[in-house]
């Protein structure tokens, strides 16, 4: 147990450390770390894996790494990896968070990005190849992906779009609609519900009214860290006015720089309201509910497997997962190819990842290297 432990340990801090990218380049360093090298997990239940974490709310990748935790050491697994995975990046942020309020800018982080990005479109790229390539089993499976796909891009929801998906993937393969509309509602009637808790006197904002706003975005946040903007932006500048806009769009930039999960958003936000204090109540309002949801979940997923209406909701979940990756990779390709060189790096990271199986940190740290030197020459 104690090197299974020390295992995960490793691992998830060398992630926590390296993971740009957003949650799908995160789940495709996962399944590069956990299901190739290491064959902790089969592809088969890692995909399951991925699908339950598109049911429940909080960061998908994130509580991907308590899931994985889960799975090989337990509850102590899930809390080490879950936290390891998001100390480094809190501790980063809350460090550029000093630095914003001591200088009142961010650091110049621009020429790294120009390689980052373009590298880790490549990592996602080999991660929808390899997860689709073993989640659709079928026709009908894959007119689920492409439907899931094509709404996304109507402006479907990503979750209304990925339990639609699941519903009729479940109707096209077994006929259960019913039981599965029925398992269904609760996970649809979510709504954000009142975000806003009264600031004390419109000016000092306690510890315990930042720990429950985040507490309860934590508690109902659906989809990817991504939603998060919108989130904050209701709540926190047109509700409470504890932010800026210039300030929240500033955390946002934090968020999607730093490595880890994009949640930690919150720590930024955390210190500029309150200080290290606040960065610290922030960070575990805004995490905390997703250790219990994994903890309550992960038992289940197995059963879900051996039941046959569960299972065929459950092939249809992962490859609708696979079209919101699809989508979140087709979006980051129209931001990212602005250029010659993106397109030279994108192209290499996927070589490296798909032929070489080099692993996916190395990969990340070329792209900023490479795309810093092609910068140079135009």
């Amino acid at each position: 147990m104690q090197e299974r432990l020390r295992e995960l340990a490793v691992l998830f801090f060398r992630l926590g450390v390296t993971a740009f990218g957003g949650p799908a380049a995160h789940i495709g360093m996962m399944e590069d770390e956990v299901v190739m090298r290491r064959q902790w997990l089969s592809r088969q239940h890692f995909w399951d894996l991925v699908g339950a974490t598109s049911l429940i709310p909080g960061p998908n990748s994130t509580e991907m790494t308590m899931h994985i935790g889960y799975e090989r050491a337990g509850w102590r697994g899930l809390a080490v990896a879950g936290s390891l995975f998001i100390l480094p990046a809190a501790v980063l942020t809350g460090m550029l968070a000093w630095l914003y309020m001591q200088y009142g800018a961010l650091p110049a982080v621009a020429p790294l990005l120009v390689g980052i990005k373009p590298a880790v479109i490549g990592i996602i790229a080999t991660a929808v190849y390899r997860l689709g390539h073993k989640a659709v089993k079928n026709w009908q499976l894959a007119l689920i992906g492409l439907g899931v796909l094509t709404a996304v891009f109507l402006g479907v929801d990503e979750v209304v779009a990925l339990l639609v998906g699941g519903v009729l993937g479940a109707v096209l393969l077994r006929a259960v609609i019913s039981s599965a509309a029925m398992l269904l509602l609760p996970l649809v009637n979510v709504r954000l519900g009142g975000l806003a808790w009264q600031g004390e006197g419109g000016t000092a904002v306690s510890l315990w009214s930042l720990g429950a706003f985040f507490l309860k975005i934590g508690a109902i946040l659906y989809g990817s860290g991504y939603v998060l903007v919108a989130y904050l932006e209701g709540g926190l500048v047109d509700q409470l006015g504890w932010l800026t806009q210039s300030q929240l769009l500033d955390a946002i930039a934090i968020g999607q720089f730093t490595p880890g999960p994009v949640l930690t958003t919150a720590t930024f936000v955390g210190y500029l309201i309150a200080g290290v204090p606040g960065a610290i109540v922030a960070t575990i309002g805004i995490f905390l509910p997703s250790f219990l949801f994994v903890l309550l979940l992960n038992p289940l997923i197995p059963k879900m497997r051996q039941s046959v209406w569960l299972s065929a909701f459950l092939d249809a979940v992962n490859v609708a997962a696979i079209g919101l990756m699809l989508a979140v990779l087709i979006n980051l390709g129209r931001q990212t190819f602005t250029g010659w060189q993106g397109i030279v790096i994108a192209i290499l990271a996927l070589v490296a990842s798909l032929r070489f199986k080099l692993n996916s940190a190395w990969i990340v740290l070329g792209g900023a290297v490479l795309g810093y030197l092609l910068s140079l020459v135009g």
